[in-house]
C-alpha cells in the first residue's frame, strides 16, 4: 500500500489564533449580492400570458438566452420567469472566474474527448464574445482581462505544468511557464512550486453585476422579466402538434400559465421539468470567503500586479482572486454532497468547512496574518457525470434544455444559450451549426445512479481524490476506470 503523505496545507498549518482572528467578524452572507446592493423588484406572473419563447430561470443561462433570442429576433415576444430573484442562486455566488475552456482539459492525461480541437477555438471565441457584450450592452459588472495562472502547489504537479507548456508552445498559445522562483517572484506565497501563465484563458468578472447588467439589458431588449414566479410542471404538445408548450406557474399574485411556442429551460441546480433529465445532474456546495480590502503595503507584498484568477492543481483545488476593491475572495477545496440530492439553505453555513478554507488563505499567504474576513457564503453547483455542460431537449427541439456546468457556467452558460437558440433554427430548417454538431451537445451524459448508490459512489469518488493528493497524485482503479469511460471529476 502507498504511503500517504501530507498536503502542503497539512504540513503549514497557521496558528489556532490566527484563525479564530480572521473568521472573528465575519457575515453569513454573499460578498458579491452585498456590493451590488438592491436591484429593481419585477413583478410576478399574475395572468395567462403568451410568448413565442419563454425561458425559465433568471441566472446566467436564462439570461443570457432571452437577451441572444431578443437580439436575434427583435420582434418576437420572449417571457423569462424565476422563481425567486434575478442572480440570486449560482449566478450571484461564484467566484467571477470567467474561463474560455468549456469542458475539462481534453489533453491532460484524463481526457476522453474527439472534440478538444473545436470546443478550444469555440471557449475561445465564446469568451470574446462576450467581452464584445459586454462593451455593446454596457454591462456595467467590473469585467477584467486578466487571463489565468495554473499553480503547482506540491513537486508532484510540477511535470504537469511542464507538459502544458510544451504542449502550448508546440501549438502556438501564448501561455508562459514559470520555475518556482519566477512564480514566487511574480506572486509571494511559499507554496507555489511553479506556475503557468495563461494570459488567454480566462477574465474576472463581479457575478452580480453581471447578473443584474443582463436582467437591464434584456429589458431594455423588449425581453418581459417575471420574478417570485415558479414553473411547477411543464405540459408538451401532444405528438405531431404544432400546439403550444405549456408552462404551469405559481406566485403571490396566483396561478398562471405561459404558453409558447419555444421554451427554454435554464434551471441549473434545481430538478428538471423534464423527467428524463431528472438524475442527469446532482447538487454539490462549493464554498467561498471574502477578506477585508488589501492594503497597498499588503498588496505590494504579495505582488499579484496582473491580477489574474488563480487556481491550483490538487484534485481538490482552490481558486481565488482579487476583486476590484482588492478583497481577496477565495474558494473550493470542500465540495459537499447531501444525500438525497437536496438543495436547501440549512446546508449553506458549514463552520468546519469556512475553518479549513481560512487555514488554507492564511497558508497560501502568510502575508495576511492578522487580515479580517468579512463574508462567508456557500452555493450549489450542479455537476452530471461528466464534468461539464450538457445540452437535452423534448417537444422535436422546441424544449430545450441545459444543465451540469460543473462551476465553469459563467463563460458556459453563454456558449449554452447560442447553442439552444441554434437548436430552434434546426428544428425550422436550418442546418447544423458547427456549435449544434460538437458531441458534448449530442451526446447526453450517463445518468446518475439511484439513491442510495449515488451516495455511495460520491463518497467514494471524493475520498478516492483526497487520497490522491496525499499520494503525488496517484489515482486508484477507481478513478483511472472513471477517466476511461468518460465518467467522474477531471478538473
Amino acid at each position: 500500500m502507498a504511503r500517504l503523505q501530507q498536503t502542503v496545507f497539512e504540513r503549514n498549518v497557521p496558528a489556532r489564533s490566527v484563525v479564530d482572528h480572521a473568521l472573528g467578524g465575519t457575515r453569513h452572507a454573499v460578498f458579491w449580492q452585498d456590493d451590488a446592493g438592491t436591484d429593481d423588484i419585477r413583478p410576478a406572473l399574475s395572468a395567462p400570458t403568451r410568448a413565442d419563447v419563454a425561458v425559465v430561470g433568471g441566472g446566467y443561462t436564462g439570461l443570457w438566452s432571452a437577451v441572444r433570442a431578443k437580439q436575434r429576433h427583435p420582434g418576437a415576444r420572449v417571457v423569462l420567469v424565476e422563481a425567486r430573484a434575478v442572480g440570486w442562486a449560482a449566478s450571484g455566488r461564484n467566484g467571477g472566474l470567467c474561463m474560455a475552456s468549456l469542458a475539462p482539459d481534453r489533453e491532460s492525461g484524463r481526457g476522453r474527448s474527439d472534440d478538444s480541437g473545436s470546443l478550444t477555438r469555440l471557449g475561445q471565441e465564446n469568451l470574446a464574445a462576450m467581452e464584445s457584450a459586454v462593451g455593446e450592452l454596457g454591462l456595467a459588472c467590473q469585467w477584467e482581462r486578466t487571463g489565468l495562472v495554473d499553480l503547482a502547489i506540491e513537486p508532484h504537479q510540477v511535470d504537469l505544468l511542464r507538459y502544458a507548456a510544451a504542449r502550448a508552445t508546440r501549438d502556438g498559445v501564448p501561455h508562459t511557464y514559470l520555475d518556482r522562483a519566477k512564480m514566487r517572484a511574480e506572486i509571494a506565497s511559499p507554496i507555489y512550486e511553479a506556475g503557468l501563465v495563461r494570459p488567454d484563458a480566462g477574465a474576472l468578472v463581479h457575478p452580480a453585476r453581471l447578473a443584474a447588467e443582463l436582467a437591464r439589458a434584456a429589458s431594455e431588449l423588449g425581453v418581459e422579466i417575471f420574478e417570485q414566479t415558479r414553473v411547477t410542471r411543464l405540459t408538451l404538445p401532444g405528438r405531431g402538434t404544432n400546439s403550444d408548450v405549456v408552462l404551469w406557474t405559481t406566485s403571490p399574485a396566483g396561478e398562471a400559465t405561459v404558453r409558447a411556442d419555444r421554451v427554454i429551460l435554464g434551471t441549473s441546480v434545481f430538478p428538471s421539468l423534464l423527467r428524463r433529465y431528472s438524475r442527469h445532474t446532482l447538487p454539490v456546495y462549493d464554498y467561498a470567503l471574502a477578506t477585508e480590502p488589501l492594503s497597498a503595503e499588503l498588496l505590494g507584498a504579495i505582488g499579484w500586479r496582473g491580477r489574474q484568477g488563480l487556481t491550483d492543481l490538487a484534485n481538490r483545488s482552490h481558486y481565488y482572486r482579487l476583486t476590484a476593491d482588492n478583497r481577496m475572495v477565495f474558494s473550493g477545496h470542500d465540495a459537499v454532497y447531501h444525500p438525497g440530492g437536496r438543495v436547501s439553505r440549512a446546508y449553506e453555513n458549514r463552520p468546519e468547512t469556512f475553518r479549513r478554507l481560512t487555514e488554507h488563505l492564511l497558508t497560501t499567504f502568510p502575508q495576511l496574518e492578522g487580515i479580517r474576513l468579512t463574508h462567508r457564503w456557500s452555493g450549489a453547483i450542479d455537476v452530471s457525470t461528466r464534468s461539464c455542460a450538457f445540452f437535452g431537449q423534448a417537444a422535436g427541439g422546441r424544449v430545450q434544455h441545459a444543465a451540469g456546468f460543473a462551476g465553469h457556467g459563467v463563460a458556459t452558460s453563454h456558449f449554452a444559450a447560442h447553442v439552444m437558440l441554434d437548436r430552434f433554427d434546426v428544428v425550422d430548417g436550418a442546418p447544423d451549426t458547427e456549435r449544434t454538431a460538437l458531441p458534448m451537445v449530442r451526446r447526453p451524459p450517463v445518468p446518475f445512479p439511484p439513491e442510495p448508490v449515488a451516495t455511495a459512489g460520491i463518497r467514494a469518488t471524493h475520498w478516492s481524490l483526497d487520497r490522491a493528493d496525499h499520494q503525488s497524485g496517484r489515482r486508484n482503479l477507481l478513478l483511472r476506470s472513471l477517466s476511461r469511460f468518460g465518467l467522474g471529476p477531471d478538473s
